[in-house]
């Protein structure tokens, strides 16, 4: 199989190769230069070495009428719709080994990079983030999209960073950096679709797509094409090769069903990846495929623990969290003991959802209070510090942060960030009316915004306005917030992580309506036991005796009899401790 896109090899001269199945005839533009063809090769493929040197600029032509960037564009320094230009991998002079840590050590702190001022504005907080004891940082898609600013899933050059942000060789600095700091650096990458606005496959590989199947954003994505499947597990080595990118998070693999590329994507990367050193790779997967954690892939982001949380906390129940309006907190204990919620029972649309995963490991679930979707799909972009009480925020922390699920924060979480993250755009004319009114027409369901002029107070996505007010704030934050974090990361790094593996779920038991208790075999013997009340009244319960109380989020010491109001004990009872 070729390799999509201009690769140097050596000081003058590169490969192009592109996969234009519709395609009679394909050239090289190189800076204004006359047009060097490429030979028509087998499989709809155009490929030949072309004279040329890192960071000339170059467009393919097709059938001398059509002019597109490289669809494996290593980078687009004028944006989405300019030339491509040819990079070489190979000028950056790493500093830093792989901090190779284990995926049991996670703890991920999601950023959007414009947000925090591009590659070099993220790695001005990289220190202070090592420092509170995150271990890793996963950047939201980099892929390049139309314009300079966009959560980063309207990318339609998915091989090239985006321009906006920095060069490639300021994005392998911010790598550098993080792994001087110990920190690794995981990347959401989008492989289910492409944006509505920059993307040519269409006009001269319309195979790429399969009318039969469509999706939100049109046409599917065909798998069962061998240079389709190429071009994107190449994209996913290129990240883990090219940049030293530690993990990937696969965004709505759902909107791929393809279980098959899944397990191709995964067994390739693991086999190009081996040695000693740690890629992670995680899902996001609203059919709940257990089977692909058994498969190549370390775990799935827990949308089931999120939403059972969240209608705990603000007794929200409209849109998806109607699947969770009843009994919400056995649905939390199903989370805590099995891992997914939803097991193949029905949701709120009436369809069977989901696959046994009691059987999986807890670090096979990532579980999280906020990440970008359900910060920025609310109309208003409001955070947990907005929406529910600061004691039952600071309970549901200790759960988060000291359970042996995987924990995920989002940026600001750590300190306690009362700012918005809204859904922000770059788009102009049609396309911006489209998104705009289609944002508005989204909410039209829910009660806040039921009619037409509370709606219109919903932020264009288009402003920018709306990407300035998603810029965290030093000013706008919970006092105290960061200590808490400090202090609930430190206890996991001395107590929990270190003996994840080998963790196996005891069971959690309803003990209330907004009450329960959850137990896990650590992998050293020992048990972990977590009491969460997020009630406005006491709880009664047995408490462990004797244990090691390792966290009480309450301001007075629990007796062992009952759990305070809005409350988490987290306690460790020895191996052998006979508890009542």
């Amino acid at each position: 199989m070729h390799r999509h896109g201009a690769h140097l090899l050596d000081a003058t001269s590169a490969r192009f190769a592109l996969w234009a199945p519709d395609a009679r005839h394909v050239s090289v533009l190189l800076d204004g230069q006359p047009p060097v063809d490429l030979p028509a090769a087998e499989e709809g493929w155009f490929c030949g070495t072309v004279p040329c040197t890192a960071g000339q600029r170059y467009q393919f032509q097709i059938d001398e009428k059509l002019t597109v960037a490289d669809p494996a564009s290593r980078y687009q320094p004028e944006g989405v719709s300019g030339p491509s230009a040819v990079v070489d991998v190979e000028a950056y002079a790493w500093r830093h080994p792989f901090p190779n840590r284990p995926w049991h050590e996670a703890v991920i702190q999601e950023v959007h990079v414009g947000a925090l001022g591009g590659y070099k504005g993220v790695a001005e907080h990289l220190p202070r983030l090592a420092a509170l004891g995150i271990t890793a940082i996963e950047l939201m898609p980099l892929g390049q999209f139309p314009g300079n600013r966009n959560w980063g899933y309207d990318g339609v050059l998915p091989f090239a960073p985006q321009h906006s942000y920095g060069t490639p060789d300021e994005l392998r600095a911010l790598v550098d950096q993080a792994h001087g700091l110990g920190l690794s650096v995981m990347i959401d990458v989008v492989y289910n679709h492409f944006g509505p606005d920059g993307n040519f496959l269409h006009e001269y590989a319309s195979t790429f797509f399969n009318e039969d199947k469509q999706t939100p954003w049109g046409a599917a994505i065909d798998f069962n094409q061998p240079a389709v499947r190429a071009f994107f597990i190449q994209n996913a080595l290129m990240w883990l090769q090219d940049y030293r990118i530690d993990g990937l998070r696969l965004d709505a693999v759902h909107a791929i069903d393809s279980p098959a590329f899944l397990k191709t994507l995964a067994q390739q990367v693991r086999s190009e990846t081996t040695g000693e050193r740690q890629v992670w790779l995680v899902l996001e997967n609203e059919h709940n495929q257990a089977f692909l954690m058994e498969d190549g892939f370390d775990a799935q982001w827990n949308d089931d623990g999120h939403n059972a949380l969240h209608v705990l906390l603000t007794d929200e129940t409209e849109g998806y969290y109607a699947d969770y309006k009843d009994r919400p907190i056995e649905q939390l204990a199903r989370c805590l003991a099995e891992g997914f919620v939803f097991q193949g029972q029905l949701n709120r649309h009436g369809e069977a959802r989901g696959e046994p995963s009691g059987h999986l490991p807890p670090s096979a679930f990532v579980l999280f209070l906020q990440n970008h979707d359900q910060i920025g799909n609310r109309a208003l972009g409001e955070r947990l510090t907005l929406l529910c009480k600061p004691a039952a925020l600071r309970a549901a922390t200790g759960l988060l942060l000291l359970s042996p699920m995987i924990p995920l924060l989002f940026m600001g979480d750590d300190q306690g960030s009362r700012a918005p993250f809204l859904f922000f755009t770059d788009f102009h004319d049609e396309l911006a009316d489209a998104v705009r009114n289609g944002r508005r027409k989204e909410f039209a369901h829910f009660k806040a915004f039921a009619d037409a002029e509370s709606r219109a107070q919903i932020p264009d996505p288009n402003a920018a306005s709306t990407f300035e007010a998603s810029k965290l704030s030093e000013q706008n934050v919970v006092a105290g917030w960061h200590g808490l974090y400090q202090q609930l990361l430190d206890l996991r790094h001395r107590h929990v992580a270190p003996h994840v593996p080998g963790c196996t779920s005891l069971g959690c038991e309803v003990i209330g309506d907004k009450a329960l208790s959850a137990r896990w075999r650590l992998g050293d013997g020992q048990e972990l036991r977590i009491d969460l009340n997020l009630a406005d009244h006491a709880q009664a319960v047995a408490l462990p005796c004797p244990s090691v109380r390792l966290f009480d989020s309450s301001d007075t010491t629990h007796p062992d009899s009952s759990l305070s109001a809005l409350s988490c004990v987290v306690s460790l009872i020895p191996t052998g401790s006979e508890t009542a």
